[in-house]
């Protein structure tokens, strides 16, 4: 049976898609979308997943899309549905996170002359999508058929190679919406055997002569940091700590990074730089080199070091040519794939062993495990224990998602390096408080157990997010830290003037969570014991749906708690500074 063109065209694009593996869409309900969205609908190959809030469906496939780093479609309507999607394409953009965005709009002569529900849609994420295309209107003519299924494949092409990201292919559609979805060969117009068009992309890597340069170079440096940032780069773990052991420098591990859980030896990694990085003693240890993969980390301690010693040398390994250097140290940008680069330099160093400098990094990490240990003992509501019982807590396997603000701060802190296998995850490219849930939501629907972390704020600002965990089923447990609004703001400077700071920073919002969790089918746990604390998470992580923890802590109490540990860790530094002189 002959296609109409809908139909035609339409299947066409979504049948090439599924062909270059796109598994999972997540829709918002509309009707100028309606012909993707029914055209996905009934893709056998596809996931459809339903969310009624464009700007929690945006980031329920970011979630998805981290987790699995691949790409993830997105179908809305015109107008303001398609405005919704923008926080979460920004944190896509900035993450390096490939999304499919796909936008119905009004066709050309219903735009700029005052029609409902139309809106100027071209181009309107600017620069936070690597490629913008306004489709053509639909036709089952041979030449547009080959056109979709290529843009289908381009786009897919696009937002995974090199520096990944997020792509916007904007779908004007004239009436009637209907497309014969049901038709046997609804999906098979200008199909061919293969995927119509195919791309290939070798692993980025250095000539020889380029390593021969920095074998020259690292020959004249005795002191330097392997420092590993936010990214995925599992590929690359054995390889990094073998170069670090091979020059004898420590590897700081972000816990955003695949570096600081999982099976392979620690030995050699360094956990604890936030807080001893505080410390003078340790901040005047000039490095010579400081070789960097991912992004920056997490820590500010570490930023104020690298601002401190501007004068050395800089590494940052990149393998999607971004430009990830905030504190303008310069250096060298090494485009390369971080396991092959750290393989071949490996291959072409001599080892060097128990050098001074990597001891002295090592015996201070270890002076913080144990003042760590010892001030975790409190029986007081401190956030940082949070993530020091959930590091014991968590079962193997388990990924663990944590909000902006403090909550990534004390993961950072507190949750030292395990044997298991945890996947950190976070929205860190724009540090944003807006989407979490949502995120977290779509981790959870890739069938991993996963815990998330979130204050207050952050989780009132998302609660529409919750309704995935009744519409698909999700299993989730959110430890929900309430310190009665920012609490991050208790550590700037704006706390010392507080005729202001409650109404402008502090912002609590006196709402009860437990009404928000039960009206979306949770189940809700208020804690004020660190028992109850271990009871409540090992009951939900045995059980499934959603199970929310809140935990209140002090604000103000919260400050004094980390200043009194960052004081312990940088007394006893000095301690043992002094009797090294001695």
């Amino acid at each position: 049976m002959t296609l109409d063109p809908l139909t035609a065209y339409v299947g066409a694009f979504v049948d090439e898609l599924s062909r270059t593996k796109v598994q999972d869409v997540v829709i918002s309900p509309g009707s100028r979308s309606t012909p993707l969205a029914l055209m996905f609908a009934q893709h056998p190959d596809i996931k459809v997943w339903l969310s009624v809030d464009e700007r929690s469906a945006a980031f329920f496939a970011l979630g998805i899309a981290k987790a699995e780093e691949k790409p993830v479609a997105l179908v809305c309507t015109s107008g303001t549905a398609a405005a919704n999607y923008y926080p979460a394409i920004i944190e896509a953009y900035e993450s390096r996170v490939p999304l499919l965005v796909l936008t119905a709009d009004r066709p050309h002569e219903l735009r700029d002359v005052g029609a409902p529900q139309a809106i100027d849609q071209i181009g309107m994420y600017g620069k936070y999508v690597k490629w913008f295309h306004d489709m053509a209107l639909p036709e089952n003519d041979p030449v547009l058929l080959k056109y979709a299924r290529t843009n289908a494949s381009r786009s897919i092409s696009i937002a995974m190679n090199a520096k990944r990201g997020p792509v916007h292919l904007n779908f004007p559609f004239r009436e009637p919406l209907l497309p014969s979805y049901q038709l046997e060969n609804a999906f098979e117009a200008g199909r061919k055997d293969d995927s119509y068009l195919s791309f290939m992309a070798g692993e980025r890597d250095l000539r020889e002569a380029e390593y021969q340069i920095l074998i020259d170079e690292l020959e004249k440096y005795e002191k330097g940091l392997v420092v590993c940032g936010p990214g995925q780069y599992d590929d690359a773990v054995s390889a990094i700590k073998e170069l670090g052991e091979k020059l004898g420098f420590p590897v700081l591990a972000d816990p955003l990074s695949p570096l600081r859980s999982g099976h392979h030896s620690k030995e050699n990694i360094i956990e604890n730089y936030d807080a001893f990085l505080k410390s003078e003693v340790v901040r005047e240890w000039k490095p010579d080199v400081i070789i960097r993969f991912g992004a920056m980390p997490v820590s500010k301690a570490y930023l104020q070091y690298v601002q401190k010693h501007k004068d050395c040398t800089y590494w940052t390994i990149d393998e999607g040519e971004g430009w990830r250097d905030p504190t303008h140290s310069g250096g060298r940008m090494i485009y390369a794939d971080p396991g092959i680069f750290s393989r071949q330099l490996s291959s072409r160093i001599d080892g060097r062993s128990g050098t001074r400098w990597f001891g002295k990094w090592r015996e201070v990490n270890e002076i913080a495990v144990l003042e760590q240990g010892s001030f975790l003992r409190t029986d007081e509501l401190f956030e940082g224990k949070i993530f020091a019982q959930l590091k014991r807590l968590l079962p193997d396997e388990t990924a663990l998602f944590v909000g902006n603000s403090m909550p990534i701060r004390d993961f950072d802190s507190f949750f030292g390096k395990t044997d298991k296998e945890i996947m950190g995850l976070a929205n860190r490219g724009a540090n944003g408080i807006d989407g979490v849930i949502s995120t977290a939501f779509g981790v959870a629907a890739t069938g991993r157990r996963t815990v998330l972390v979130i204050g207050d704020l952050s989780f009132y600002h998302d609660m529409n997010g919750l309704l995935a965990a009744k519409l698909h089923e999700l299993n989730m447990t959110i430890i929900l830290v309430n310190n009665s609004g920012g609490g991050i703001f208790s550590f700037l400077p704006q706390a010392d003037y507080p005729d202001h700071f409650e109404n402008l920073f502090g912002t609590p919002i006196g709402i009860s969570f437990r009404e928000a969790t039960t009206t979306y089918g949770g189940n809700y746990h208020l804690v004020g014991t660190w028992e109850a604390f271990d009871e409540a998470c090992n009951e939900s992580f045995d059980s499934g749906g959603l199970d929310v923890i809140e935990i209140k802590t002090d604000r103000e109490q919260n400050v004094q708690l980390h200043k009194e540990y960052w004081e312990n860790v940088n007394d006893a530094i000095k301690k043992w500074a002094d009797d090294n002189v001695h």
